[in-house]
């Protein structure tokens, strides 16, 4: 490669480590040369694989440079989980997540698994605390806190962070990689791709990360968004906004199951939201069979005979009740008369005045209701993206590129997509931690 190159730190000899273990920060280039910056490893993103990624570098004394296309780094974590951050979950193994390739997944987090997340952030200062028995967040509720121990960690290990930088092409020259974008070009040994998806582009993620794989030789996984709200043109079901209900959800494709989801459905003023929908929308959107159908059963805990059974009871013992005040026993009035008026139903008919084969048909219905749904609310309420780079051209157990030897990725630049409740958080940690692993073992040996 024409041109030579200088240690970004070698300036700073013998002046060591502050207190904080950092390294100064090396500049562009050094007084009265022309050589170029050479690095270990180069990041490409900022988020919360990039910055995992750069601290598990930094720690093995590699030069490790993160270059991020924003000014204002963590927008997306900032406003993850309400502003909360639910950084991990309980209990995570592949079969939480969708992906073209389980074991790469498996290996990756138990790798890197959710107990040394926790352990990692309590290092830094920020304590977790279990909600609803399965999902961590931060003792000060503040996703804040979560950022700034990435910060801290970054800085005490010398990480220069170089923010406003859009890296906009990626070539080999001989061994090494060469960065650039407007205004700046950069040397590395090393590259790791942690750009994100699709989702919530106002935060920077642009699938640029997908140009750049596509760039040096990888595949993309048709993306689409994943844990989104999802849409309907039907009124009935927009009256209903702000009811919350424990369904379980199913998706039939051309009569048959291919999908399921349980947890909340919440109602809305334009379709349907809470965990259940969202865990349920990826693969709402990436099937592709002639007929789709999304439907709800509102007793997930209930055995089916039990509650006919109690329903034979009921209209024997009260034949003189309405339906309405029968059905709303168990549901939201509003959604009580939603259910019977589209089960052909008056809510203010009599029990024993609607025949028998009408009742078990509408009771049956509850255990699989269909909603009609029309689309998403898209990338701008995606929590994350469904596709990315094909798993299948990564090594299973190091995250390098098979393609493009030297090139590591990490995060929702590959094709992996986990349910709500800190999957996908889980995921950009422990890919970020093995890449960086991976790196150092590549550069150093150890």
């Amino acid at each position: 490669m024409p041109g030579s190159f200088y240690d970004p730190f070698s300036l700073f000899e013998g002046e060591g480590r502050d207190e904080g273990g950092k390294e100064p920060s090396p500049q562009p280039s050094p007084p009265g040369s022309g050589a170029k910056v050479l690095w270990d490893v180069v990041i490409v993103g900022a988020g919360p694989a990039g910055l995992m990624t750069s601290i598990h570098c930094a720690e093995g004394n590699l030069r490790t440079l993160v270059l991020d296309g924003k000014e204002a780094i963590g927008a997306k974590l900032l406003l993850s989980g309400g502003g909360r951050c639910n950084v991990t979950h309980l209990k995570v193994n592949e079969k939480n997540y969708h992906s073209g390739a389980s074991r790469t997944v498996r290996n990756v987090l138990r790798a890197f698994p959710s107990e040394k997340t926790l352990a990692f952030f309590r290092e830094y200062g920020v304590e977790m605390v279990l909600e609803e028995g399965t999902q961590y967040f931060p003792r000060e509720q503040s996703s804040k806190v979560v950022l700034q121990a990435l910060l801290q960690a970054s800085r005490r290990f010398g990480v220069v962070i170089e923010k406003g930088k859009k890296v906009q092409k990626i070539s080999r020259e001989a061994d090494l990689f060469c960065i650039s974008g407007k205004g700046f070009e950069c040397f590395s040994k090393t590259l790791v791709l942690a750009t994100g998806g699709l989702s919530y582009p106002g935060t920077g993620s642009d699938g640029s990360g997908y140009v750049l794989a596509k760039s040096l030789g990888h595949t993309i996984v048709l993306t689409t968004p994943a844990l989104t709200p999802l849409l309907t043109e039907d009124d009935d079901w927009k009256s209903l906004a702000g009811i919350t209900r424990p369904v379980r959800l199913s998706l039939l494709a051309d009569g048959k199951e291919t999908a399921r989801s349980e947890g909340a459905l919440l109602f809305t003023h334009v379709g349907f939201s809470g965990p259940a929908v969202l865990d349920i929308s990826g693969p709402w959107l990436r099937c592709d069979a002639r007929q789709k159908e999304l439907c709800v059963d509102f007793f997930p805990e209930r055995r089916k005979a039990d509650f006919l059974a109690e329903w034979i009871r009921s209209i024997i013992e009260h034949p003189n009740r309405s339906w309405r005040r029968a059905v709303s026993k168990y549901f939201p009035e509003r959604l009580a008369e939603v259910l019977l008026k589209k089960s052909g139903i008056a809510p203010a008919v009599r029990l024993d005045q609607v025949p028998q084969k009408d009742r078990e048909t509408f009771l049956q219905s509850l255990f699989r209701f269909p909603i009609k749904v029309t689309g998403s609310q898209g990338y701008e309420k995606a929590e994350v993206t469904a596709g990315g780079v094909d798993l299948r051209e990564v090594d299973a157990k190091t995250l390098e590129s098979k393609r493009c030897p030297g090139l590591f990725l990490a995060g929702e630049v590959l094709d992996v997509d986990g349910r709500i409740g800190g999957f996908n958080f889980q995921w950009a940690w422990a890919s970020g931690a093995v890449v960086g692993r991976s790196i150092l073992q590549r550069l150093r040996g150890c």
